[in-house]
């Protein structure tokens, strides 16, 4: 059993979704982030940086329970543990890691500064970073939307970890101002996993 510790965020609607595809057993654990829960002692000493998604696997190596933090790694480790959505050669893997890491360093910061600015309610506050933040992740969906003009999926042919990844931020495109019409790759490989029985129960979960 693997205990998801969450709440209701793109990163950690990543792992639901890894979770449910993979046909992995999991329970949620609430992590109220808006009450600061996640500062508690005991979620601490499983995610030193103070953010959720962690995960604990009771049948970690060994048979030994393991915790992990960061959502990159935790996709790392739940692809390693099952064999699935990350390919075994190096050409392919390559491929996967590379649009992960494009995730995990932009695609999930900028459009994130996007829901910060957005929410600030005096505008001289929000304007200078909302327009700054909100062209950075115009860019971004454009690199994803030429990416998926030549690939299926956005690691190769194949649906990948990156996927889950990507689409964990992609889910809130309309609070990004991102109309998908504009980026009809983009769209088709969106509804398309929305399509997929295990990414729908993995948006569906109750994570709070």
């Amino acid at each position: 059993m693997i205990e998801l510790y969450a709440w209701n965020t793109p990163n950690a609607r990543k792992i639901s979704v890894a979770l449910e595809e993979m046909g992995l057993a999991y329970r949620v654990v609430p992590v109220d982030i808006t009450k600061n829960e996640q500062f508690a002692p005991a979620f601490l000493a499983i995610a030193p940086n103070n953010k959720i998604p962690a995960i604990v696997d009771s049948d970690g190596p060994g048979g030994s329970p393991i915790g992990i933090f960061e959502s990159g790694a935790i996709l790392l480790y739940l692809a390693e543990k099952t064999g699935l959505f990350l390919p075994e050669g190096l050409r392919e893997r390559t491929q996967v890691l590379q649009w992960l890491m494009w995730q995990v360093g932009g695609f999930g910061p900028m459009p994130g500064q996007v829901h910060h600015f957005v929410a600030l309610a005096d505008e001289s506050d929000r304007a200078y970073g909302l327009a700054r933040f909100s062209q950075e992740t115009q860019r971004l969906y454009g690199v994803l939307d030429r990416r998926l003009a030549q690939s299926e999926f956005v690691a190769g042919p194949e649906l990948t970890i990156a996927d889950f990844a990507i689409l964990g931020w992609a889910w809130r495109h309309e609070r990004h101002r991102i109309d998908l019409a504009d980026y009809p790759h983009v769209g088709r490989w969106y509804h398309g996993l929305f399509e997929r029985p295990g990414v729908r129960r993995g948006f569906d979960v109750a994570l709070t």
